[in-house]
């Protein structure tokens, strides 16, 4: 059996097959975002970014994309296999705030905010191309504060605790 010692990763840059990088720009650029670079003439590869993330955009390529006829991605009539472009968490201060914001720029909020059983309070924000950003920020329990858990880890917690609800209800 091979050993191999344990990986030191810096960061995860997720990749998004997107069908019109400029109007993914503007998509972005709409929830807050930046556009950070682009590359190509004319451009077909670059990034967006956000305080300490990064997500690069593909042109037409690397990975998958398609909305869903869905109109919710979660709760009693959503479909989470609907959309075939990627899901992603992404966390925040202010679930509601950013909700608000979406609401304004007239983004495809698929699910809204709320208080989630595995201590996230979060919503759902779907691009044109299928990708869905669960956005979420953890809630602070009794039970995660008793742990000794400090909230700059409080999100790896809430997923772990996701996780486990998930598992749970297959």
């Amino acid at each position: 059996m091979l050993s191999f010692r344990p990986m030191d990763a810096k960061g995860v840059t997720p990749i998004l097959n997107v069908s019109d990088i400029a109007a993914s720009f503007a998509w972005f650029e709409k929830w807050g975002w930046t556009k950070c670079w682009d590359w190509g003439t004319p451009p077909t590869f670059g990034a967006v970014g956000s305080g300490e993330c990064e997500i690069f955009l593909c042109q037409g390529d690397q990975g998958g994309r398609g909305r869903g006829a869905n109109a919710s991605t979660f709760g009693p009539d959503g479909d989470q296999t609907a959309d075939k472009g990627a899901w992603m968490s992404v966390w925040v201060d202010d679930v509601d705030e950013v909700h608000k914001q979406c609401v304004a720029a007239d983004l495809d909020v698929t699910f809204p905010p709320t208080d989630m059983p595995w201590n996230v309070r979060e919503m759902h924000l779907r691009h044109a191309d299928g990708h869905v950003f669960r956005v979420g920020r953890g809630i602070e329990c009794v039970a995660v504060r008793g742990a000794g858990v400090r909230p700059k880890f409080l999100p790896f917690v809430t997923a772990q605790l996701r996780i486990k609800a998930l598992v749970s209800q297959v």
